[in-house]
């Protein structure tokens, strides 16, 4: 990787990143993209909506151009999703061009969601400018885990991916079903679809000492890391920890939920309900030290995403982190997932939260067990799956789309 990056192979272009749901660089997988495109020497500028921390409407990060817009709230139904869409579009627009005219592009590299940002790069093909698409959610799959339902709004999104790929010059995946997709829905050659994955940047990943406080005077403790919303079935892993502790008689055991999101209070209510608020300590969106900590004391991580066609096809950022950690996982048996983990996970009964909790007791009662299980998915991330590994695939997309 460093090899390649030394030779400055995009000496010269001018790239303009775009991403609508998360602040830059909070938003992990965009901010290994725009430092690795900065090191292989191109004038990098990332247009993204402001976040808690993340404010400042223009800076510049190692070099970076960041510049940030505010959205009118965060989403949680079809018209909300409309209303913040229809914002991000309005300043995406007014910030490209602004970029175009005071330091220019030759690529816009768009990462969804929502698939339009296509409409942003329309009238800068006029001008040469290329349209990379970075696939990072399958939207018609997302819409129905959602609203369980397939309505207007679910045939927009089968449009609005349709056109996403037919204006994009090249495509980038994060998972092979993910290029499946492209090529067959999208209509994509093979050739211009390259899978790079969103793996960990291990020289950033500090692991640290455990801080025992995280256990909340408890013996076990079990961490999830990722965003609070209605389709990462952290309910069912409420309906786990419930389990555990209720009917298990399991109180020596606590669990530390890292992450915000549209659900964070609903979720807390919820544990409240079922008797679980000592038991389950939710974080909010935390800084980069308590994740760390977390992930460096927890026994066993978990990932509760629940098996349908969206969870199935998408690779989820938590496990790589955990397997970095060298921490066991239980999750439910979805084709990506065990892809990641393969031999660093347990896998549960498909959206079965008592074979979760389950699976969550078999890992504490065995630390050999968890121990192989850790050294087997960090060995994992370093020889295949770490960000180190996706630079040249990464590279590869842009000579594609800028030749």
């Amino acid at each position: 990787m460093l090899r390649l990056l030394e030779t400055r192979p995009l000496e010269g272009r001018r790239a303009l990143i775009i991403v609508e749901n998360l602040p830059v660089p909070f938003d992990r997988r965009v901010w290994h993209e725009a430092r690795t495109l900065k090191a292989a020497g191109a004038d990098v500028s990332v247009i993204c909506p402001t976040g808690k921390g993340f404010e400042t409407p223009h800076e510049i990060l190692e070099g970076i151009h960041v510049y940030r817009h505010g959205l009118p709230l965060d989403a949680s139904g079809a018209l909300g999703y409309l209303a913040e869409y229809g914002a991000a579009l309005f300043w995406e627009t007014v910030l490209a061009w602004r970029v175009f005219f005071s330091r220019g592009f030759d690529i816009i590299h768009g990462c969804n969601p929502p698939d339009l940002i296509f409409l942003v790069a329309l009238p800068f093909k006029l001008f040469g400018v290329r349209y990379l698409f970075d696939h990072h959610d399958i939207n018609p799959e997302l819409y129905e885990a959602k609203f369980n339902r397939r309505d207007v709004f679910w045939k927009l999104m089968v449009l609005f991916e349709k056109l996403t790929f037919r204006t994009a010059r090249v495509s980038i995946a994060t998972n092979e079903s993910y290029k499946t997709i492209a090529m067959e829905r999208g209509g994509m050659a093979a050739d211009d679809v390259f899978v790079v994955r969103s793996g960990p940047d291990l020289s950033r990943l500090e692991r640290l000492p455990p801080n025992d406080a995280w256990r909340n005077g408890r013996d076990r403790l079990v961490g999830y890391v990722g965003v609070m919303g209605d389709q990462e079935g952290i309910d069912l892993l409420l309906e786990a920890a419930s389990h555990i502790v209720h009917e298990r008689g399991r109180e020596d055991i606590q669990f530390c939920l890292v992450g915000g999101g549209p659900s964070l209070e609903p979720l807390k209510r919820m544990a409240a309900e079922m008797g679980l608020s000592d038991h389950v300590t939710f974080t909010g969106r935390a800084p980069d030290r308590d994740l760390f900590e977390v992930l460096s004391t927890a026994d066993v991580c978990v990932n509760p995403d629940r098996v349908n066609e969206m969870n199935d096809k998408s690779t989820m950022n938590k496990i790589m982190e955990y397997m970095a950690f060298e921490k066991p996982i239980v999750q439910f048996d979805v084709t990506e997932g065990r892809f990641s983990a393969r031999e660093a996970s347990l896998y549960a009964r498909a959206n079965d939260p008592k074979d979760m909790a389950d699976k969550i007791l078999e890992l504490l009662a065995d630390p050999d067990r968890c121990a192989i299980m850790g050294t087997f998915g960090r060995r994992r991330v370093e020889q295949e799956l770490s960000w180190s590994h996706q630079v040249d695939t990464l590279i590869a997309a842009y000579q594609r789309a800028l030749r």
